[in-house]
């Protein structure tokens, strides 16, 4: 890597993400594993390494209490006490022997000697039979990292205390690393991988933060404390940018202010066509932190409810209590307005738990509702909190990945369950509450009309949809670009589904990113959904656009564009719809 000075401008570029302009300092964030240094220790310094052990001991366990005592303050002392356990391995007095005997023996330095004896405990606990014993694997790579951290003397990025105006650049921001974020304090987004629609990029969408993915070599040319500009419009990096560029970007950012005070004086307007035509626009959610925002953009409710977020928050699987506080609060907080709950849909980029034990394919594997059904108690404790909180408003539960008719009866017979346990309790819920499914999977798209039949409203979630249909992990920056979502396949399928749900009866809504870009909103609308459910900021531009066009002339795009077998000619033809109807602003 050349050296750089002061003064030069560097330019990455990358995939644009999420719109925006950023300006300030990176925060190098990195996650693989540690590269610990294995060298000999003459015998005159034995003592002395020994002496560095006990003061790295020291210091985490310092720093195991600080976050202990931070989870306690914050979401109770049962979520706290997995750090008592990390303490214990400090105190371990078995492993610490084992480690001063591996040091005398072999005289080599002393974090070598201790990550040797950590993976050998860790793959003694792996073996075990016993559940409980098996899962002390997780307490002691989380402890050996941080006393490695220690020895080696590098320090932790606490993404929970960021420092002002920071730009996080990373190899990729995992949705718990993004559950322990400081929002307040975040401007924007960099990583190494990724595609468009990674978890980290809808956050950032969400948040209305720029952020540039797929650059393959970011967190290898910016240290952190570098001043960088993000432009999430053309997708490029900037490591110190000039007085001229900053100038240049702030005239941008002006511009792009102008245009969005005019998406808002719109905001309070129906979502009505220009020839009386009608689409209900949702929001996205992850919590009830978001619901302000929701409510301001006056959005017709929550169309999707990712409830790992909760999951995620609490790195783990919380209790019915806490679950149903929060939905309860998101609830009430919609009023009048409908809230589609998701039901858990972790694997893929959602790990919960041993972030460590990944599936090869886990975007096809044992995942969302699959992960349910076959883990039934958790299942049971969530149905129960969404099902209690349904007294509080108009609430629908909706499965993920449904990809027949069997996974369906097989999650209605597990909610009648609950519903009959709730009732035996006493305990009051909305007895006859709306259940739909996405159609994400190939296979249901296939079937839409039996799985119309049998539900109360159909969900296309068109992320996995287009991966699965075009056999693409949207993770994968090697093959990111061939996720296309103009792509011929892609827009039958969501012509035939859209047909399927209205033939049968049963609404349709859209709840990709797709349906927070006006090139593909109006193309939707054409199509015959419902509504459409996008994060909450974008939803003014959405609205603008959708009252600033036709849906006749949305539906004769359609069937022009279902005619065209190049996506580059789709997204021309898109582009032009979009700039006639919003003009000037385009």
């Amino acid at each position: 890597m050349s050296e750089k000075t002061p003064s030069e401008e560097i330019i990455i570029e990358g995939i644009a993400a999420s719109p925006g302009v950023a300006h300030g300092r990176a925060v190098v964030y990195l996650q693989k594993q540690l590269d610990v240094p294995c060298y000999d220790i003459p015998e005159a310094k034995i003592e002395a390494e020994l002496e560095r052990f006990e003061q790295a001991i020291l210091e985490t366990r310092i720093g195991i209490s600080k976050v202990r005592d931070k989870i306690a303050d914050s979401l109770g002392e049962g979520e706290a006490r997995i750090f008592d356990a990390h303490l214990l391995v400090l105190e371990d007095n078995a492993l610490l022997d084992e480690v001063t005997s591996e040091l005398r023996s072999t005289r080599k330095n002393i974090e070598f000697c201790f990550n040797k004896v950590a993976e050998r405990y860790m793959a003694f606990f792996r073996s075990m039979e016993d559940e409980y014993l098996r899962e002390r694997v997780a307490d002691i790579r989380d402890v050996s990292r941080r006393l490695l951290h220690n020895l080696i003397g590098m320090q932790t990025v606490n993404l929970g205390q960021l420092a002002a105006e920071s730009i996080i650049v990373s190899e990729d921001i995992s949705p718990s690393d993004a559950a322990d974020l400081d929002r307040t304090k975040l401007l924007g987004f960099v990583t190494d991988g990724g595609g468009k629609t990674s978890h980290s990029v809808i956050m950032a969408r969400s948040l209305r933060i720029p952020a540039v993915v797929g650059t393959h070599d970011a967190t290898m040319r910016i240290v952190s404390g570098d001043p960088i500009l993000v432009d999430g419009y053309e997708g490029i990096i900037v490591i110190n940018p000039s007085e001229s560029r900053l100038f240049k970007y702030g005239k941008l950012a002006s511009e792009r202010k102008k245009r969005d005070a005019t998406f808002n004086s719109f905001i309070a307007e129906p979502a009505r066509t220009a020839d009386g035509a009608s689409i209900r626009l949702m929001a996205n959610i992850e919590g009830i932190q978001e619901m302000e925002q929701v409510k301001a953009m006056h959005a017709e409710g929550v169309g999707l409810f990712r409830t790992e977020g909760i999951f995620l928050r609490h790195h783990g699987y919380p209790p019915e209590s806490v679950q149903y506080e929060e939905y309860a609060a998101v609830v009430e907080a919609a009023g009048d307005q409908p809230v589609i709950i998701r039901t858990l849909d972790v694997g893929g980029d959602k790990l919960i738990g041993d972030e460590n034990v990944k599936e090869d394919n886990s975007f096809m594997g044992f995942r969302a509702i699959r992960f349910c059904l076959g883990n039934v108690d958790i299942f049971k404790t969530q149905l129960r909190a969404i099902l209690r909180a349904s007294v509080h408003g108009n609430v629908k539960i909706m499965y993920p990945m449904i990809s027949g008719l069997n996974e369906l009866r097989a999650a209605n017979q597990v909610l009648a369950e609950v519903k009959q346990s709730l009732l035996g309790e006493k305990i009051p819920f909305a007895a006859n509450i709306e259940v739909g499914a996405m159609v994400e999977v190939p296979s249901a798209a296939m079937i839409v009309d039996l799985l119309a039949a049998e539900t109360d409203f159909l969900s296309i979630g068109t992320n996995d949809l287009i991966q699965y249909l075009i056999a693409v992990d949207r993770l994968n920056d090697e093959v990111a670009h061939l996720y296309d979502p103009a792509h011929p396949a892609v827009l039958r399928t969501l012509k035939a589904i859209i047909d399927g749900g209205n033939a049968a009866g049963t609404p349709v809504s859209i709840c990709g990113e797709i349906a927070g870009d006006p090139i593909y909103a109006g193309l939707l609308l054409g199509m015959g959904a419902d509504s459409l459910s996008l994060t909450s900021s974008l939803l003014p531009e959405v609205k603008y656009f959708i009252r600033h066009i036709k849906k006749s002339d949305a539906e004769a795009l359609v069937k022009e564009v279902l005619q065209i077998g190049d996506s580059e000619e789709v997204l021309g033809k898109l582009e032009a719809f979009r700039q006639k109807a919003l003009g000037k602003l385009a």
